[in-house]
């Protein structure tokens, strides 16, 4: 089985207009275990030293740290350093999942008992702060749910119809635009697409969580790689009662391999995003982000 190593950093810079005299923050910087990666190495450098950190999971199994800040401090920086091997995924056979109506049927309330994988699934169908339940979605993705089809070309299908008619634009949109407006426009960035994708399954019934992660991305030919120009990534994960969660990003039309390191997952961005939190104080203040996926050799 091929794999690929990576050195990654991801650093936050926050500079406030007036100083902070308390602050708690929620950061998602450790990676998932899954049976696909392996994290070999993680640090986490933060200055200044915050008075408590808990590591622990948070209610999805995402590794989560918490950070509490009790005196005064005009910046903030956490500087994740992690090295991670990404392995080969097996090859799926889409046409053997199950129909999509047929797995929205499974997944449907019934007064029978239910595995706990079905339970954990179901937890993913439903509406979540950024992604909610619409009949314009369904109209939307139509032509990928014909009955009878099988959940994972339909999902293939939507992908694609997304990566077609979307256009990748990063200044058309920002973290809090309504779904509504990104189908309207057609623009957005990976976290737009994703939350589309979420809506549309979501809307007949079906379970999909949000992944967000990592993603090589190729400098110019003959250009260096440049320290910072990555960024996080995010693509969805659709739940197949035959196959498990299956992975798709839209961004890219492509099912997620070695390229793709997976870093949490949840409903939406919010419950994964990098690094959110409270302050006292601070006034103005705009994050510096830098993110560098580093291929390694063995």
């Amino acid at each position: 089985m091929s794999s690929a190593h990576y050195q990654i950093f991801h650093d936050t810079h926050y500079t406030y207009d007036t100083p902070v005299s308390l602050a708690q923050q929620l950061a998602h910087l450790w990676p998932r275990p899954c049976p696909w990666q392996r994290c070999l190495e993680q640090a986490l450098v933060i200055s200044p030293t915050p008075t408590t950190r808990r590591d622990e999971l948070d209610v999805f199994g995402n590794p989560l740290t918490r950070l509490a800040f009790e005196r005064p401090h005009d910046e903030l920086q956490i500087n994740a350093r992690l090295r991670i091997e990404v392995l080969e995924r097996p090859a799926l056979a889409f046409q053997q999942s199950a129909s999509w109506d047929l797995t929205r049927n499974t997944l449907s309330y019934s007064a029978s008992k239910i595995s706990p994988e079905l339970l954990e699934a179901c937890r993913y169908r439903f509406e979540s702060p950024y992604v909610h339940l619409k009949q314009s979605f369904i109209a939307f993705s139509a032509s990928c749910f014909p009955a009878g089809r099988p959940l994972l070309l339909c999902a293939q299908a939507l992908m694609e119809k997304i990566f077609d008619e979307f256009t990748f634009d990063s200044e058309a949109t920002h973290v809090a635009t309504p779904l509504m407006q990104v189908l309207e426009t057609r623009r957005g960035v990976c976290q737009d697409f994703a939350h589309l994708m979420l809506a549309c399954l979501r809307s007949r019934g079906l379970a999909a969580r949000y992944v967000s992660g990592y993603l090589l991305t190729q400098p110019p030919p003959g250009q260096p790689r440049l320290m910072g120009a990555d960024a996080s990534h995010a693509w969805v994960s659709v739940f197949c009662s035959v196959l498990g969660w299956v992975d798709f990003d839209p961004t890219n039309n492509i099912q997620p391999a070695l390229e793709h390191i997976s870093l949490a997952w949840g409903r939406d961005f919010s419950d994964v995003s990098p690094l959110r939190g409270v302050i006292l104080g601070g006034g103005h203040h705009d994050p510096e982000v830098r993110v560098t996926v580093m291929p390694m050799t063995v």
